[in-house]
């Protein structure tokens, strides 16, 4: 489990460089279970490779993870993983989307692109996603290790589309986390191998956000009441900061069963100013 010391180290990196790396994040236990979990869903749906040059005709790419494993719930959760991100965004941020990557041999590379240039905000700015790329089989240089320029995420403009940069690819062994700031210019590197590359793309984003995958429509709400409280109010089941999200002034986790929730922020005052007058 990581220290303070290593949180802050990360969330440091991310800061300066745009990315940051926890080797061997995850149990080689749990990456064979997601590994399973992920071919096993594969077969029983009968899930076929994507269908856009960008998401990778040799690519399989299965949205929505949580409604189909229990075991997916930990990704997300991960006492590795998430503390970073909180550190570098806050406490209430959300899951944006969380989806597998598994290139297959003869998936060529992706271009070099960033995740937040379809949103009107000046460059460079402050962290408003932060991708968690989990590699359940090491990633190396023939089998699509994705590439970054680091510091890339200060750059004034995004990267031309199809235009060939001098990236790194970003090696690490199974089991390991790359962090990064979705303003970072990266792409998923080429499969020259001979095996399939097993990835997951788990992402986060502030609060006052709209997330990337409508999860709250996406996922039934027989599931949602199952999962972990955490994991609720990263799915956006809560009121980010005590204002935006909420349903006729109540806290939508109380939809899920759960106790009563946050209060909004403007009853928040008012037990605040009564407090004070009897102090």
């Amino acid at each position: 489990m990581l220290t303070d010391a290593d949180i802050q180290s990360h969330a440091d990196r991310i800061r300066d460089d745009g990315y940051t790396v926890i080797e061997r994040a995850a149990s080689p236990e749990l990456v064979e279970g997601l590994k399973a979990a992920v071919l096993r869903i594969e077969r029983e749906h009968d899930l076929g490779l994507a269908k856009t040059s960008f998401e990778g005709f040799k690519t399989l790419r299965i949205n929505n993870l949580l409604t189909y494993d229990d075991l997916f719930w930990e990704v997300p959760l991960h006492e590795n993983v998430l503390p970073v991100v909180e550190r570098v965004l806050d406490r209430e941020c959300l899951l944006s989307s969380f989806c597998s990557l598994v290139l297959g041999p003869g998936q060529e590379a992706q271009p070099i692109h960033e995740d937040t240039q379809l949103i009107p905000l000046p460059r460079p700015h402050i962290p408003i996603t932060i991708n968690a790329i989990w590699a359940l089989t090491d990633f190396r240089d023939d089998n699509g290790a994705t590439r970054i320029l680091p510091g890339s995420h200060k750059f004034p403009t995004s990267p031309e589309y199809g235009k060939e940069y001098d990236a790194v690819t970003a090696t690490m062994p199974a089991g390991s986390v790359m962090l990064f700031d979705s303003a970072l210019w990266h792409g998923g590197g080429a499969n020259t191998s001979d095996a399939r590359r097993f990835a997951f793309s788990c992402a986060y984003c502030w609060g006052w956000m709209r997330q990337q995958e409508n999860l709250q429509l996406g996922i039934p709400r027989e599931t949602a009441v199952r999962f972990p409280r955490r994991l609720q109010e990263l799915c956006g089941y809560g009121v980010y900061k005590g204002q935006f999200g909420h349903i006729d002034n109540r806290d939508p986790i109380e939809l899920l069963g759960r106790e009563r929730g946050k209060r909004m922020v403007w009853e928040a005052t008012d037990v605040k100013k009564a407090r004070m007058a009897n102090q």
